[in-house]
């Protein structure tokens, strides 16, 4: 029998926890734990803004694989703190939950406090470097993976205020050490959209030239919803406001647009919020609430109509929802989830004072979003309707499954995968090479509806888009349940050709603005066929892209090989898809992620499925020189 005594408890002192659990502390050692070491360094600058000390922020990525980040905020303090007897510099970067956003008075409102701190920056970098200016001098302390390898000291004098931290991610801690200029970028932009006024400069030195961008917004949220709403036609101007009751700071703005998606971020303290939480809830019931009220009040609703409902009144509807407070507290499962309950009647009363002010004072528009509004109830009712077509029949009526479905045996979902295959033909190749216990095919005829251009009820009328609802188990809309989900991989597999793309990005348009919660859980895959099959005597190969194929030829005689490229699912027969594309092992899979604030995936989808036809054609002219011929 093993003894456990006090020998089997471990103290892990200082930083070690850290360095010896990092995923606990950043999320993962990938390239999401990477970019949150920005993420940490920014929000403490971006804090010294809440507290109106900072109005500029520098970002740079270095050549050398070092990130720094400099602001012109009041610069941590450097007088020696009392009960640690080390300059208060020291303190916060080398003692976990150290810093002045925990109630004395160094920070009213703080986004960084929903982070880690400084300090798991320092314990995972290799190096970091801390530059402080305050009192008329320049103050410097190293680090080495946490420890600190030289003492602060005053290295010169400076004018102003501010903080410059830079630091080198630990290659013994990170399997990438690349940072994303697209993903820093995006959140960056955030920032500055959320704290009207705050100039943030991001450089990358990695590239000769350096890349540059600046992001500052005098606008704030109002030129955040401007700018998710580029690429729409509008049905009202954006609807804003702001205020300030019982320390709780709330910006609220919003447009109605011709769409038929409802698009809301949602923020407490500049981190988003994407469980929502009690400010969208009092958005939204406030946003119902004054629909109604103006609709009964005009008569356009009649009394025995009845109320529109929430969703029916949030149809076509963008907004941003900003709060900062103290003390916020989060929940949900990745605690994005806001819980204060005061916050919910303060947004509620902002909002529904402001819009019904505006519905008043604006009758032509409050009677176009009243009658968008009463479009949409209709409808959600024709939807209901064609919802019933869709459901899964119970035992009694028989298995429910679409007839075009080769189902697998397995009903363990964790096991199982769906193949969504473009045409009968290619349908017919993958269920010979499938595996029978663990992968159903499902081949869809044609192209599915565009459901960016489609309200809820023309969707449900579509019979692939029926087929799959069926096939996947989930239930839809309202009855939404992705726990019932039947197979947890859910595999896009179209030909390499313009149409099978086309076939792709409408099956990722469904996903996302349909089921978006199986590409959040990691449910949706691209399969990836290969490009060439390559022969040469009894040797066969598969080359995924002209690289893979010049490396298999490598300096030899092509005329030794035959290429064979592959233009359809269809060209190869169902030994070869299985060994390429289908079988665990061999084959390569794509899963479809979203970021976590993913205003970018939204603004491209409806570049790329809207009506407007002037941003597709802008895009497609501004990566024309990207695109390969096939002539």
């Amino acid at each position: 029998m093993e003894t456990y005594t006090g020998e089997q408890i471990e103290v892990l002192k200082g930083l070690e926890a850290v360095r010896k659990r990092p995923g606990m502390y950043i999320g993962n050692t990938s390239d999401r734990g990477l970019h949150q070491l920005v993420y940490e360094a920014v929000d403490n600058s971006v804090d010294e803004a809440l507290a109106g000390h900072a109005t500029h922020i520098e970002v740079i990525l270095g050549a050398d694989g070092s990130c720094s980040v400099q602001d012109d905020g009041r610069g941590i303090p450097i007088d020696v703190h009392p009960g640690e007897n080390m300059p208060a510099a020291e303190v916060v970067m080398t003692i976990l939950h150290a810093g002045g956003k925990f109630g004395k008075g160094g920070y009213k409102v703080s986004g960084g406090l929903h982070g880690v701190g400084i300090s798991v920056v320092n314990a995972l970098s290799s190096e970091m470097i801390t530059r402080v200016k305050r009192d008329g001098g320049l103050w410097e302390i190293r680090f080495e993976r946490g420890i600190t390898s030289q003492k602060l000291r005053k290295i010169g004098s400076a004018q102003g205020t501010g903080t410059y931290q830079w630091f080198k991610p630990d290659a013994e801690i990170f399997d990438t050490l690349d940072f994303r200029w697209e993903t820093l970028e995006k959140r960056l932009r955030e920032l500055a959209f959320l704290n009207r006024g705050l100039s943030i400069v991001f450089i990358d030195k990695r590239q000769d030239p350096p890349r540059e961008k600046t992001f500052c917004y005098e606008g704030g949220i109002i030129s955040f919803v401007e700018y998710l709403n580029e690429n729409k036609e509008f049905v009202t101007p954006i609807v804003s406001t702001n205020g300030e009751r019982d320390g709780i700071i709330v910006e609220c703005a919003m447009q109605w647009n011709d769409t038929y998606n409802e698009v809301i971020f949602a923020f407490a303290n500049n981190i988003n919020t994407m469980e929502g939480g009690m400010h969208l809830t009092g958005f939204r019931t406030a946003v119902a609430n004054s629909v109604n009220i103006h609709a009964k009040k005009k008569g356009i609703l009649k009394e025995a109509d009845g109320n529109l409902s929430t969703d029916d009144c949030m149809e076509g509807l963008t907004a941003v929802v900003s709060v900062k407070l103290q003390d916020p507290q989060f929940e949900g499962q990745t605690k994005t989830k806001l819980g204060n309950a005061r916050v919910r009647g303060i947004v509620y009363s902002l909002v529904n004072e402001r819009l019904e002010f505006f519905l008043e004072e604006n009758p032509k528009l409050g009677r176009a979003i009243v009658e968008k509004c009463m479009q949409a109830a209709r409808a959600r009712e024709a939807a209901k309707k064609a919802r019933d077509l869709s459901r899964r029949k119970t035992a009694l009526e028989g298995s429910g499954l679409p007839g075009k479905l080769v189902d697998c045996k397995s009903q363990d979902p964790k096991e199982s995968e769906i193949f969504l295959v473009e045409g009968d033909s290619a349908g017919g190749t993958a269920k010979g090479g499938r595996d029978p216990n663990t992968q159903a095919i499902l081949p869809l005829r044609g192209k599915i509806i565009n459901v960016e251009k489609a309200r809820l009820d023309k969707v449900l009328s579509n019979e692939e888009i029926r087929t799959m609802i069926t096939a996947f188990g989930t239930g839809f809309g309202d009855e939404f349940n992705s726990d019932k989900l039947r197979y947890h991989k859910i595999i896009i597999m179209t030909d390499a050709d313009v149409d099978g793309s086309h076939i792709r990005t409408l099956l990722l348009t469904f996903f996302y603005r349909q089921m978006r919660k199986l590409i959040e859980d990691g449910y949706v895959y691209i399969a990836q066929p290969p490009l060439y099959g390559v022969k040469r005597g009894k040797m066969q190969r598969y080359a995924f892209d002209d690289a893979e194929l010049k490396e298999i030829i490598g300096d030899r005689d092509p005329k030794e090989f035959t290429v064979q490229q592959y233009k359809g699912l269809g060209e190869m027969d169902a030994e070869q898809l299985a060994v390429t594309t289908m079988e665990i092992g061999s084959r390569r899979l794509k899963r479809v992620e979203l970021d976590e604030a993913s205003e970018d995936a939204e603004r491209m989808f409806t570049t790329l499925m809207g009506d407007s036809v002037e941003p597709r054609k802008r895009l497609i002219q501004a990566h024309a020189r990207d695109a390969k011929y096939d002539i």
